[in-house]
């Protein structure tokens, strides 16, 4: 059986996944309904320009990057990433005081 306190630490890891795959999902429907109403503001005052697209495309960058770094699509995004960069970090700062 395992520690109590791994259990706990897994528990916490997973809470925090959730969160972040709910943050997502929270971001991805305020683009959503906020690009219905720009597209309706747009046709209703001026629909000789359609300028919501570049609303649109500027914070739908923000939205597909928020994606791939929740579900980890991009290894430049990706916990392990993060944890090599942490080790790399460690180990160049261990082999500075060594130095010393």
């Amino acid at each position: 059986m395992e520690p109590d306190h791994t259990q706990a630490k897994r528990y916490q890891k997973a809470q925090k996944r959730v969160k972040e795959i709910r943050g997502f999902y929270e971001h991805l429907t305020v683009f959503i309904l906020v690009t219905i109403i720009l597209i309706f503001i747009n046709l209703t005052t001026s629909p000789e320009y359609l300028w919501f697209i570049w609303c649109v495309f500027g914070w739908g960058i923000g939205v597909v990057i928020h994606g791939l770094k929740t579900f980890e699509i991009s290894p430049a995004f990706s916990k392990d990433w993060e944890e090599r960069k942490i080790k790399e970090i460690l180990e160049k700062e261990k082999n500075k005081q060594t130095w010393k």
